[in-house]
Protein backbone atom coordinates (compact mmCIF):
# COMPACT_ATOMS: atom_id res chain seq x y z
CA UNK A 1 0.00 0.00 0.00
CA UNK A 2 1.44 3.24 -0.98
CA UNK A 3 1.59 5.27 2.55
CA UNK A 4 0.55 9.01 2.17
CA UNK A 5 -0.72 11.35 5.03
CA UNK A 6 -4.66 12.30 4.11
CA UNK A 7 -6.52 13.83 2.45
CA UNK A 8 -4.29 12.98 -0.45
CA UNK A 9 -4.73 14.77 -4.00
CA UNK A 10 -5.14 12.86 -6.99
CA UNK A 11 -6.23 13.44 -10.74
CA UNK A 12 -7.64 10.29 -12.00
CA UNK A 13 -8.79 9.97 -15.86
CA UNK A 14 -11.45 7.22 -16.28
CA UNK A 15 -11.64 6.28 -19.89
CA UNK A 16 -13.68 4.37 -22.10
CA UNK A 17 -10.52 2.16 -22.87
CA UNK A 18 -7.95 2.77 -20.35
CA UNK A 19 -8.08 4.68 -16.57
CA UNK A 20 -4.97 6.82 -15.02
CA UNK A 21 -4.47 7.60 -11.57
CA UNK A 22 -1.72 10.04 -10.81
CA UNK A 23 -1.13 11.73 -6.98
CA UNK A 24 -0.19 15.32 -6.24
CA UNK A 25 2.52 15.73 -3.77
CA UNK A 26 2.42 18.81 -1.32
CA UNK A 27 5.62 20.05 -3.30
CA UNK A 28 3.56 19.95 -6.53
CA UNK A 29 5.13 17.31 -8.47
CA UNK A 30 3.18 14.16 -8.87
CA UNK A 31 3.49 10.12 -9.24
CA UNK A 32 1.80 8.50 -11.86
CA UNK A 33 0.70 5.18 -10.11
CA UNK A 34 1.91 1.43 -12.00
CA UNK A 35 -0.28 -1.13 -11.84
CA UNK A 36 0.38 -4.58 -10.98
CA UNK A 37 -0.54 -7.16 -13.95
CA UNK A 38 -0.74 -10.62 -14.55
CA UNK A 39 2.60 -11.27 -17.02
CA UNK A 40 4.50 -9.11 -13.82
CA UNK A 41 5.24 -5.60 -16.14
CA UNK A 42 3.84 -2.71 -14.13
CA UNK A 43 1.52 -0.66 -16.29
CA UNK A 44 0.89 3.12 -15.93
CA UNK A 45 -2.84 2.51 -17.26
CA UNK A 46 -5.55 -0.06 -16.57
CA UNK A 47 -8.03 -1.50 -18.84
CA UNK A 48 -11.43 -0.14 -17.90
CA UNK A 49 -12.76 -3.56 -17.73
CA UNK A 50 -14.74 -4.98 -14.59
CA UNK A 51 -15.15 -8.63 -14.64
CA UNK A 52 -17.93 -10.41 -11.63
CA UNK A 53 -17.79 -13.76 -11.61
CA UNK A 54 -19.68 -16.43 -8.59
CA UNK A 55 -18.05 -19.27 -6.90
CA UNK A 56 -19.25 -21.84 -4.03
CA UNK A 57 -17.75 -21.56 -1.33
CA UNK A 58 -18.45 -23.29 1.76
CA UNK A 59 -21.67 -25.00 -0.02
CA UNK A 60 -22.86 -20.92 -0.78
CA UNK A 61 -22.21 -18.59 -3.76
CA UNK A 62 -19.49 -15.73 -3.61
CA UNK A 63 -19.14 -13.08 -5.52
CA UNK A 64 -15.66 -11.82 -6.69
CA UNK A 65 -14.78 -8.97 -9.09
CA UNK A 66 -11.66 -7.93 -11.18
CA UNK A 67 -9.94 -4.92 -13.17
CA UNK A 68 -7.93 -4.51 -15.88
CA UNK A 69 -5.77 -7.15 -16.96
CA UNK A 70 -7.15 -8.88 -14.29
CA UNK A 71 -10.54 -8.71 -15.37
CA UNK A 72 -9.43 -10.04 -18.97
CA UNK A 73 -7.84 -13.19 -17.23
CA UNK A 74 -10.50 -13.75 -15.50
CA UNK A 75 -13.06 -13.75 -18.55
CA UNK A 76 -10.96 -16.08 -20.58
CA UNK A 77 -10.64 -18.17 -17.63
CA UNK A 78 -14.07 -18.88 -17.68
CA UNK A 79 -16.01 -17.11 -20.39
CA UNK A 80 -18.92 -18.52 -19.54
CA UNK A 81 -19.48 -17.76 -16.39
CA UNK A 82 -17.84 -14.27 -15.96
CA UNK A 83 -19.55 -11.39 -16.70
CA UNK A 84 -17.33 -9.19 -18.52
CA UNK A 85 -18.14 -5.26 -17.89
CA UNK A 86 -16.93 -2.94 -20.49
CA UNK A 87 -17.07 1.08 -22.40
CA UNK A 88 -19.13 2.18 -18.74
CA UNK A 89 -18.36 5.79 -19.39
CA UNK A 90 -19.83 5.28 -22.89
CA UNK A 91 -23.42 4.84 -21.32
CA UNK A 92 -22.72 7.96 -18.97
CA UNK A 93 -24.71 10.43 -21.32
CA UNK A 94 -27.67 8.01 -22.21
CA UNK A 95 -30.29 8.26 -20.03
CA UNK A 96 -31.62 5.00 -21.39
CA UNK A 97 -28.93 3.14 -19.60
CA UNK A 98 -29.59 3.28 -16.29
CA UNK A 99 -29.29 -0.88 -14.45
CA UNK A 100 -28.59 -3.94 -15.99
CA UNK A 101 -28.83 -7.36 -13.84
CA UNK A 102 -25.74 -9.28 -13.13
CA UNK A 103 -26.52 -12.98 -11.72
CA UNK A 104 -30.29 -11.95 -11.21
CA UNK A 105 -28.91 -8.54 -9.09
CA UNK A 106 -30.28 -5.82 -10.34
CA UNK A 107 -26.79 -2.79 -10.89
CA UNK A 108 -27.10 0.42 -11.86
CA UNK A 109 -24.27 2.13 -14.15
CA UNK A 110 -23.16 4.49 -11.18
CA UNK A 111 -22.97 1.44 -8.96
CA UNK A 112 -20.73 -0.33 -11.48
CA UNK A 113 -18.41 2.52 -12.22
CA UNK A 114 -18.10 2.80 -8.41
CA UNK A 115 -17.18 -0.76 -8.46
CA UNK A 116 -14.80 -0.30 -10.42
CA UNK A 117 -13.11 2.65 -9.26
CA UNK A 118 -13.11 1.37 -5.67
CA UNK A 119 -11.41 -2.05 -6.88
CA UNK A 120 -8.86 0.52 -9.56
CA UNK A 121 -7.91 2.23 -6.11
CA UNK A 122 -7.15 -0.48 -4.06
CA UNK A 123 -4.81 -1.91 -7.05
CA UNK A 124 -3.15 1.76 -6.15
CA UNK A 125 -2.96 1.17 -2.58
CA UNK A 126 -5.12 4.01 -2.35
CA UNK A 127 -8.15 4.50 0.10
CA UNK A 128 -11.31 6.85 -2.04
CA UNK A 129 -11.91 7.75 1.81
CA UNK A 130 -8.84 9.76 2.11
CA UNK A 131 -8.54 11.31 -1.37
CA UNK A 132 -9.62 14.68 -2.86
CA UNK A 133 -10.14 13.82 -6.49
CA UNK A 134 -10.15 15.39 -9.61
CA UNK A 135 -11.55 13.72 -12.34
CA UNK A 136 -11.95 14.47 -15.98
CA UNK A 137 -14.82 14.51 -18.06
CA UNK A 138 -14.96 14.93 -22.11
CA UNK A 139 -16.56 18.25 -23.73
CA UNK A 140 -19.01 16.00 -24.87
CA UNK A 141 -20.20 12.39 -24.09
CA UNK A 142 -20.43 9.80 -26.73
CA UNK A 143 -23.44 8.59 -27.67
CA UNK A 144 -26.78 9.42 -29.93
CA UNK A 145 -28.49 12.24 -27.90
CA UNK A 146 -25.74 12.61 -25.35
CA UNK A 147 -27.18 14.65 -22.46
CA UNK A 148 -23.64 16.21 -21.35
CA UNK A 149 -25.69 17.02 -17.60
CA UNK A 150 -26.89 13.66 -17.06
CA UNK A 151 -23.35 12.38 -17.80
CA UNK A 152 -21.44 14.40 -15.40
CA UNK A 153 -23.96 13.98 -13.00
CA UNK A 154 -23.45 9.98 -13.02
CA UNK A 155 -20.09 10.64 -13.35
CA UNK A 156 -20.50 12.71 -9.74
CA UNK A 157 -22.49 10.80 -7.97
CA UNK A 158 -20.43 7.07 -9.28
CA UNK A 159 -17.33 8.59 -7.59
CA UNK A 160 -19.18 9.46 -4.58
CA UNK A 161 -20.57 6.14 -4.08
CA UNK A 162 -16.80 5.02 -4.54
CA UNK A 163 -16.29 6.52 -1.59
CA UNK A 164 -14.47 9.80 -2.78
CA UNK A 165 -13.94 12.25 0.43
CA UNK A 166 -14.36 15.27 -2.68
CA UNK A 167 -15.07 15.20 -6.20
CA UNK A 168 -14.17 17.67 -8.95
CA UNK A 169 -14.73 17.59 -12.38
CA UNK A 170 -12.64 19.47 -15.21
CA UNK A 171 -12.63 19.36 -19.08
CA UNK A 172 -10.24 16.45 -19.82
CA UNK A 173 -8.77 18.77 -22.89
CA UNK A 174 -8.07 21.36 -20.25
CA UNK A 175 -6.29 19.48 -17.84
CA UNK A 176 -3.83 17.94 -20.51
CA UNK A 177 -3.07 21.57 -21.06
CA UNK A 178 -2.51 22.02 -17.59
CA UNK A 179 0.29 19.28 -18.04
CA UNK A 180 1.47 21.01 -21.28
CA UNK A 181 1.79 24.68 -19.26
CA UNK A 182 4.72 23.03 -17.34
CA UNK A 183 6.66 23.68 -20.58
CA UNK A 184 5.54 27.08 -21.26
CA UNK A 185 8.18 30.12 -20.04
CA UNK A 186 5.52 33.16 -20.87
CA UNK A 187 1.86 33.59 -21.81
CA UNK A 188 0.24 31.53 -24.60
CA UNK A 189 -3.17 30.61 -26.68
CA UNK A 190 -2.70 26.69 -27.18
CA UNK A 191 -5.27 24.57 -29.28
CA UNK A 192 -5.28 21.30 -26.89
CA UNK A 193 -6.80 18.10 -28.63
CA UNK A 194 -7.12 14.82 -26.29
CA UNK A 195 -7.93 12.27 -28.21
CA UNK A 196 -9.66 9.03 -26.26
CA UNK A 197 -11.08 5.85 -27.37
CA UNK A 198 -14.68 6.92 -27.36
CA UNK A 199 -14.08 10.89 -27.92
CA UNK A 200 -12.38 13.81 -29.45
CA UNK A 201 -12.22 17.19 -27.83
CA UNK A 202 -10.67 20.05 -28.41
CA UNK A 203 -10.14 23.33 -25.76
CA UNK A 204 -8.85 26.77 -26.88
CA UNK A 205 -6.72 27.53 -23.41
CA UNK A 206 -4.83 30.58 -22.74
CA UNK A 207 -2.33 29.84 -20.55
CA UNK A 208 -0.50 32.25 -18.35
CA UNK A 209 2.54 30.22 -16.35
CA UNK A 210 3.00 33.07 -13.73
CA UNK A 211 -0.13 34.90 -13.87
CA UNK A 212 -2.54 34.83 -10.90
CA UNK A 213 -5.26 32.95 -13.12
CA UNK A 214 -3.01 30.25 -14.69
CA UNK A 215 -5.84 29.16 -17.08
CA UNK A 216 -8.98 30.83 -19.55
CA UNK A 217 -11.05 28.92 -20.98
CA UNK A 218 -11.67 30.73 -23.96
CA UNK A 219 -13.73 27.71 -26.66
CA UNK A 220 -14.40 23.94 -26.11
CA UNK A 221 -15.92 21.61 -28.86
CA UNK A 222 -16.20 17.71 -28.68
CA UNK A 223 -16.95 14.89 -31.55
CA UNK A 224 -17.94 11.53 -30.40
CA UNK A 225 -15.41 9.60 -32.33
CA UNK A 226 -11.73 8.46 -32.13
CA UNK A 227 -9.81 5.88 -31.85
CA UNK A 228 -12.02 2.82 -31.57
CA UNK A 229 -13.73 4.25 -34.52
CA UNK A 230 -10.57 3.74 -36.48
CA UNK A 231 -10.77 0.35 -35.34
CA UNK A 232 -14.09 -0.29 -36.88
CA UNK A 233 -12.79 1.46 -40.33
CA UNK A 234 -10.34 -2.00 -40.12
CA UNK A 235 -13.03 -4.47 -39.55
CA UNK A 236 -15.66 -2.84 -41.54
CA UNK A 237 -13.33 -2.71 -44.56
CA UNK A 238 -11.40 -5.69 -44.20
CA UNK A 239 -12.91 -8.45 -41.61
CA UNK A 240 -16.48 -7.91 -41.86
CA UNK A 241 -16.75 -9.46 -45.57
CA UNK A 242 -14.83 -12.46 -44.24
CA UNK A 243 -18.40 -12.61 -41.85
CA UNK A 244 -20.87 -12.77 -44.20
CA UNK A 245 -21.79 -9.01 -44.16
CA UNK A 246 -21.51 -9.15 -47.81
CA UNK A 247 -23.71 -12.33 -48.29
CA UNK A 248 -27.53 -12.41 -49.66
CA UNK A 249 -29.89 -15.29 -48.28
CA UNK A 250 -33.65 -16.02 -49.33
CA UNK A 251 -36.95 -16.89 -47.20
CA UNK A 252 -38.95 -19.76 -49.10
CA UNK A 253 -37.13 -19.43 -52.17
CA UNK A 254 -38.07 -15.67 -52.57
CA UNK A 255 -35.76 -13.01 -53.78
CA UNK A 256 -32.37 -12.23 -52.48
CA UNK A 257 -31.88 -10.15 -49.34
CA UNK A 258 -28.79 -8.90 -47.84
CA UNK A 259 -28.19 -10.05 -44.50
CA UNK A 260 -28.73 -8.40 -41.76
CA UNK A 261 -27.15 -5.05 -41.75
CA UNK A 262 -27.10 -4.62 -38.21
CA UNK A 263 -25.16 -8.11 -36.83
CA UNK A 264 -22.49 -6.10 -38.53
CA UNK A 265 -22.86 -2.81 -36.83
CA UNK A 266 -22.45 -4.50 -33.51
CA UNK A 267 -18.35 -4.93 -34.67
CA UNK A 268 -18.27 -0.98 -34.04
CA UNK A 269 -17.29 -2.04 -30.39
CA UNK A 270 -16.04 -5.48 -29.68
CA UNK A 271 -18.46 -5.71 -26.06
CA UNK A 272 -21.27 -5.27 -28.74
CA UNK A 273 -20.96 -8.67 -29.89
CA UNK A 274 -21.81 -9.84 -26.26
CA UNK A 275 -25.21 -8.20 -26.14
CA UNK A 276 -24.98 -10.95 -29.89
CA UNK A 277 -24.25 -14.36 -28.06
CA UNK A 278 -28.29 -14.79 -26.81
CA UNK A 279 -29.94 -17.97 -28.26
CA UNK A 280 -32.50 -15.85 -30.21
CA UNK A 281 -29.54 -14.15 -32.22
CA UNK A 282 -27.35 -16.93 -32.91
CA UNK A 283 -30.68 -19.00 -33.98
CA UNK A 284 -31.54 -16.14 -36.24
CA UNK A 285 -27.66 -16.02 -37.61
CA UNK A 286 -27.88 -19.95 -38.31
CA UNK A 287 -31.91 -20.00 -40.00
CA UNK A 288 -30.41 -17.26 -42.58
CA UNK A 289 -26.90 -19.29 -43.32
CA UNK A 290 -28.91 -22.22 -44.33
CA UNK A 291 -30.25 -20.19 -47.46
CA UNK A 292 -27.00 -17.89 -47.66
CA UNK A 293 -24.88 -17.56 -50.91
CA UNK A 294 -21.76 -18.31 -48.48
CA UNK A 295 -22.98 -19.91 -45.60
CA UNK A 296 -19.78 -20.24 -44.47
CA UNK A 297 -18.65 -17.01 -43.78
CA UNK A 298 -21.97 -16.84 -41.56
CA UNK A 299 -20.77 -19.81 -39.63
CA UNK A 300 -17.39 -17.73 -39.34
CA UNK A 301 -19.87 -14.43 -37.54
CA UNK A 302 -21.53 -17.44 -34.96
CA UNK A 303 -18.12 -19.02 -33.89
CA UNK A 304 -16.86 -14.71 -33.54
CA UNK A 305 -20.14 -14.25 -31.19
CA UNK A 306 -20.26 -17.29 -29.58
CA UNK A 307 -17.15 -17.92 -28.46
CA UNK A 308 -16.71 -14.14 -27.59
CA UNK A 309 -13.30 -13.58 -29.74
CA UNK A 310 -14.56 -10.31 -30.03
CA UNK A 311 -11.81 -8.82 -28.25
CA UNK A 312 -8.99 -10.64 -29.81
CA UNK A 313 -10.16 -9.27 -33.21
CA UNK A 314 -9.85 -5.86 -31.72
CA UNK A 315 -6.86 -6.62 -30.18
CA UNK A 316 -5.12 -7.66 -33.79
CA UNK A 317 -6.96 -4.69 -35.41
CA UNK A 318 -5.69 -2.62 -32.78
CA UNK A 319 -1.79 -3.78 -33.32
CA UNK A 320 -2.18 -3.03 -37.03
CA UNK A 321 -3.99 0.54 -37.01
CA UNK A 322 -0.66 1.31 -34.55
CA UNK A 323 1.67 0.09 -36.93
CA UNK A 324 0.31 2.37 -39.77
CA UNK A 325 1.27 5.12 -37.66
CA UNK A 326 4.94 4.24 -38.20
CA UNK A 327 4.48 2.32 -41.94
CA UNK A 328 3.09 2.90 -44.85
CA UNK A 329 1.67 -0.82 -44.99
CA UNK A 330 0.82 -3.47 -42.12
CA UNK A 331 -0.31 -6.89 -41.79
CA UNK A 332 -3.53 -7.95 -40.15
CA UNK A 333 -3.73 -10.93 -38.72
CA UNK A 334 -6.57 -12.97 -37.25
CA UNK A 335 -7.50 -16.78 -36.79
CA UNK A 336 -10.11 -18.44 -35.32
CA UNK A 337 -11.54 -21.97 -36.07
CA UNK A 338 -12.53 -22.51 -39.59
CA UNK A 339 -10.79 -18.89 -39.85
CA UNK A 340 -7.96 -17.05 -41.14
CA UNK A 341 -7.11 -13.58 -42.17
CA UNK A 342 -3.47 -12.69 -43.13
CA UNK A 343 -3.68 -9.43 -45.25
CA UNK A 344 -1.92 -6.53 -45.47
CA UNK A 345 -3.36 -3.14 -45.10
CA UNK A 346 -2.09 0.00 -47.20
CA UNK A 347 -1.76 3.30 -44.91
CA UNK A 348 -3.31 5.16 -48.26
CA UNK A 349 -6.13 2.99 -47.96
CA UNK A 350 -6.84 3.34 -44.24
CA UNK A 351 -6.61 7.10 -44.58
CA UNK A 352 -9.67 6.60 -47.51
CA UNK A 353 -11.54 4.73 -45.24
CA UNK A 354 -11.00 7.27 -42.27
CA UNK A 355 -11.45 10.52 -44.07
CA UNK A 356 -14.86 10.92 -43.34
CA UNK A 357 -14.04 10.82 -39.58
CA UNK A 358 -11.01 13.38 -40.25
CA UNK A 359 -13.87 16.02 -41.29
CA UNK A 360 -15.41 15.61 -38.63
CA UNK A 361 -12.58 16.11 -36.46
CA UNK A 362 -11.84 18.83 -38.53
CA UNK A 363 -15.09 20.37 -37.61
CA UNK A 364 -15.08 19.70 -34.03
CA UNK A 365 -11.54 22.10 -34.15
CA UNK A 366 -13.53 24.63 -36.40
CA UNK A 367 -16.37 24.93 -33.52
CA UNK A 368 -13.52 25.04 -30.81
CA UNK A 369 -12.11 28.37 -32.57
CA UNK A 370 -15.55 29.69 -33.50
CA UNK A 371 -16.53 29.74 -29.60
CA UNK A 372 -12.98 31.37 -28.82
CA UNK A 373 -13.57 33.63 -31.68
CA UNK A 374 -9.87 33.10 -32.96
CA UNK A 375 -8.54 32.86 -36.25
CA UNK A 376 -5.70 30.05 -36.73
CA UNK A 377 -3.65 32.34 -36.67
CA UNK A 378 -3.88 33.38 -33.35
CA UNK A 379 -2.76 29.83 -32.03
CA UNK A 380 0.35 30.02 -30.19
CA UNK A 381 1.06 26.45 -29.49
CA UNK A 382 -1.27 23.48 -30.31
CA UNK A 383 -0.85 20.29 -27.90
CA UNK A 384 -2.28 16.71 -28.86
CA UNK A 385 -2.38 13.84 -26.39
CA UNK A 386 -3.95 10.32 -26.42
CA UNK A 387 -3.30 7.19 -29.34
CA UNK A 388 -5.36 8.52 -31.77
CA UNK A 389 -3.40 11.49 -32.02
CA UNK A 390 -0.29 9.34 -33.67
CA UNK A 391 -2.02 8.99 -36.74
CA UNK A 392 -0.10 10.51 -39.42
CA UNK A 393 -3.80 11.77 -40.97
CA UNK A 394 -4.67 13.03 -37.81
CA UNK A 395 -1.29 14.65 -37.31
CA UNK A 396 -2.11 16.35 -40.90
CA UNK A 397 -5.13 17.75 -39.68
CA UNK A 398 -3.46 20.14 -37.24
CA UNK A 399 0.16 20.80 -38.92
CA UNK A 400 -1.68 21.87 -42.60
CA UNK A 401 -3.94 24.02 -40.17
CA UNK A 402 -1.16 25.72 -38.10
CA UNK A 403 1.84 24.53 -38.97
CA UNK A 404 4.13 21.73 -37.81
CA UNK A 405 6.36 24.16 -35.62
CA UNK A 406 3.19 24.57 -33.61
CA UNK A 407 2.21 21.39 -32.58
CA UNK A 408 3.46 18.93 -30.11
CA UNK A 409 2.87 15.68 -28.74
CA UNK A 410 2.31 14.55 -25.30
CA UNK A 411 2.03 11.83 -23.27
CA UNK A 412 0.14 8.92 -25.01
CA UNK A 413 -2.01 8.15 -22.13
CA UNK A 414 -1.55 10.05 -18.88
CA UNK A 415 -1.03 13.81 -20.17
CA UNK A 416 -5.38 14.42 -18.96
CA UNK A 417 -4.51 12.72 -15.45
CA UNK A 418 -1.65 14.43 -14.86
CA UNK A 419 -2.64 17.86 -15.82
CA UNK A 420 -5.96 16.66 -13.59
CA UNK A 421 -3.72 16.05 -10.23
CA UNK A 422 -1.40 19.19 -11.16
CA UNK A 423 -5.05 21.40 -11.01
CA UNK A 424 -5.73 19.59 -7.79
CA UNK A 425 -2.51 20.36 -6.35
Amino acid sequence: MTSLSAPTRIGIDFGTTNSVIVIARPDRTIQTIRFATPDGEPSETCRTLLALWQDMEGGRRVQHRAVGAHAIEAHLDDPAETRLIMSMKSYLAQASFRETQVFGQRLSLESLIATFLQELMALGGLSPAQCHVTVGRPVHFVGDNADDALGETRLRAAFAQAGFADVTVMMEPEAAGWRFMQRLDRPATVLVGDFGGGTSDFSVVRFDPKGQTATQPLGHAGVGLAGDQFDFRIIDNVVAPYLGRDCTFRIMGGEPLPVPVEWYHALARWHRLSLMRTPRILNEIEDVARTATEPKKLKNLIELVREQRGQELYNAVSATKRALSTHTSADLHFTQPGLDIHTTIQREDFDRWIAPDIARLGAGIDAALQEAALPPEQIDRVFLTGGTSFVPAVRALFTSRFGAEKVELGGEFVSVAEGLALAAA
